[in-house]
């Protein structure tokens, strides 16, 4: 590899609070990506670590040349912490993996060979979870079925980290906190464009996870937006502003059916049986139209601010 030509793979690896497992998974990269007998890069982002998860980072680069760090100004979450390395990746390829041990390295070669002339992203499937079933992986497939089934990328395990990217599918993503869930759906990635790998999956190397049952809740809050977002991505404020006209006026209706079921001023009667279905439409219309333009906000204003501050890169 050379400064003028760069790396032909990039492997991003987003970590917070990962002290006990970088170092491993540093080693099992290596030896990966060394035997694909390409140029490589490996970053990890750290995300605000509270722990010792930079200091073992920087001792590594201190021996591995392939290795950088882009260390975060903050905890910003996993969606900007990717987005932060999709934006320092210089590889033509972009691999992404969890930082916690889970996803194992071994299975890169194969999403690669995936990859060709007419597939632009290739993401992992986990065939055996290596999580409790109640409280992770019942709740995650109803979702990926959801995500799925909404946007018709044909992806069944969006909560795999390990995925390979053509780099231009990436290019100036800021993915707002938690639309991580939905690459690469949310990248606008043509369905026909998309393939799917099995691959393993390891208990957790050491620590605890960082996320629990409650971004199930989450998830369906912003999958009411995600076919607007994925098929027609707003870029500027009109959508908003004509998103919360009509937000206001659902508001309003349900308020009026609330006080025609509980009764009018004298002289002002409207049929009442009526009242209490227009009330129920409009506020069940008003709470899906808030995740609506709750999300398209965020998305707007991702794009107009970013997601992420850099404090250094090593």
């Amino acid at each position: 590899m050379t400064a003028a030509t760069g790396p032909a793979l990039s492997i991003v690896v987003p970590v917070y609070d990962e002290e006990g497992n970088v170092g491993p998974l540093h080693d099992e990269l290596v030896g990966v990506a060394t035997a694909l007998g390409r140029p490589y890069e490996i970053l990890f982002v750290n995300d605000g670590s509270r722990d010792a998860t930079l200091a073992r980072l920087e001792a590594i680069r201190a021996r591995s040349p392939h290795l950088r760090i882009v260390d975060l100004d903050g905890n910003f979450g996993e969606a900007a912490a990717l987005s932060a390395g999709f934006a320092h990746a210089r590889g033509d390829v972009v691999v992404t993996l969890d930082g916690d041990g889970q996803n194992d390295p071994a299975a890169i070669p194969r999403l690669l060979d995936r990859l060709g002339p007419h597939v632009d992203v290739v993401s992992g499937r986990r065939a055996e979870r290596k999580e409790a079933f109640l409280s992770r992986v019942l709740p995650s497939r109803v979702a990926n079925r959801l995500i799925a089934w909404t946007t018709g990328v044909p992806v069944y395990d969006c909560g795999c980290g390990l995925k390979a990217y053509r780099r231009e599918v990436l290019a100036g993503a800021q993915l707002p906190r938690g639309m991580n869930r939905f690459l690469p759906a949310i990248l606008g990635v043509r369905p026909e464009r998309v393939a799917e790998v099995r691959v393993e999956d390891r208990p957790r190397g050491s620590g605890r996870s960082h996320y629990g049952l409650s971004r199930t809740f989450v998830v369906l809050r912003d999958l009411l937006a995600l076919p607007l977002l994925c098929r027609r991505p707003p870029r500027g404020r009109a959508l908003p502003r004509a998103l919360g006209g009509a937000e206001a006026v659902l508001v309003g209706t349900g308020v009026l059916a609330i006080v025609a079921t509980l009764g009018w001023p004298a002289g002002l009667a409207p049929a009442r049986g009526f009242a209490p279905w227009v009330a129920l439409a409009a506020l069940g219309a008003a709470g899906a139209g808030w995740a609506v333009l709750y999300n398209v906000r965020r998305w707007v204003h991702a794009r107009e601010t970013g997601v992420f501050r850099v404090r250094k890169v090593i």
